[in-house]
């Protein structure tokens, strides 16, 4: 029942890890770019949510509707504010701004909420399920953080590849310059990118702070790396693939710690990392792209 155990709390995590890595994932499949202060607004929403929820004491619910809407709009000044001025500057440009921006999030949270960890309650209530006569027992946030991370991964993909803002979305992650002769809005379909990332990334603040109830300003740093992880684990600019991604980092993290060493374990998801790499360059699920010379 042990490895039973381990392994549904791996796919838990994994969930988490998928929502946060379906944000690297959209983010960089259309605009060509590596948020990496995106891990940082998983924080910011998880501190709208205890602020919502502890201090102006509204229901879990609409704590975490708050969130989504906070970290929505937040995404999309982001990316108009630090991103959108260096549409055509070089890739490194880019990904200085994208620490720069993760460190004044870091450092703004400090100043309004303190350096002190705060304990977060959690916003799930539905009672833990027990099975095997007793042996094992699956937490509500585990069953909720699984059923939320599939629906959303569904509802996204569908959305993608079947609504009009979707293909619209494809086609600029094609060829920006066609899709603007097309007649399409490049600027909107990249703004609308980071508003679904962001707010995937207040549910995954939400559920990452239930599972694990301690919240600081340093709270996303770690997960944003490793979910940005599981994102090139999966094949980054897949959505499918950050979905498989991200459980299997789950996966591996938590059989590493409870079977190998808890110390060892974000070594051991770096190994593998580096290992699935050098066999297959794309990631799990991604695609190799041919380049005309």
């Amino acid at each position: 029942m042990k490895f039973l155990s381990q392994l549904i709390s791996g796919i838990s995590l994994g969930s988490i890890y998928s929502l946060i890595a379906l944000g690297y994932t959209m983010v960089y499949g259309i605009a060509k770019m590596l948020n990496f202060a995106h891990g940082d607004v998983i924080m910011i929403g998880a501190f709208v949510v205890y602020t919502a929820c502890v201090t102006g004491g509204l229901s879990p619910v609409l704590g975490v509707l708050l969130a989504i809407v906070a970290c929505t709009i937040l995404g999309v000044v982001i990316e108009r504010l630090a991103y959108k001025p260096l549409r055509s500057a070089a890739s490194l440009a880019v990904l200085i701004t994208a620490i720069g921006v993760s460190y004044f999030l870091q450092n703004m949270a400090l100043l309004v909420f303190g350096s002190d960890t705060k304990q977060f309650s959690s916003v799930v209530s539905l009672e833990p399920v027990v099975l095997a006569d007793g042996n094992l027992t699956i937490t509500g946030e585990t069953i909720v953080t699984i059923v939320v991370s599939l629906i959303i991964m569904v509802a996204l993909y569908l959305f993608v590849n079947r609504s009009k803002p979707g293909k619209a979305m494809l086609a600029v992650s094609e060829d920006k310059g066609a899709a603007q002769l097309m007649g399409i809005n490049v600027n909107g379909m990249i703004a609308l990118t980071f508003a679904i990332g962001s707010a995937l990334a207040a549910i995954a603040g939400a559920l990452l702070c239930s599972a694990y109830p301690a919240l600081s300003p340093y709270t996303g740093a770690m997960p944003g790396i490793k979910a940005f992880v599981a994102a090139v684990f999966g094949g980054i600019g897949s959505i499918p693939g950050a979905m498989v991604g991200g459980i299997l980092l789950g996966i591996i993290e938590n059989l590493s710690k409870g079977y190998i060493s808890s110390q060892l374990s974000d070594a051991i998801v770096f190994a593998v990392l580096i290992l699935v790499l050098l066999i297959r360059p794309t990631g799990i699920m991604g695609k190799k792209i041919n380049e005309k010379v």
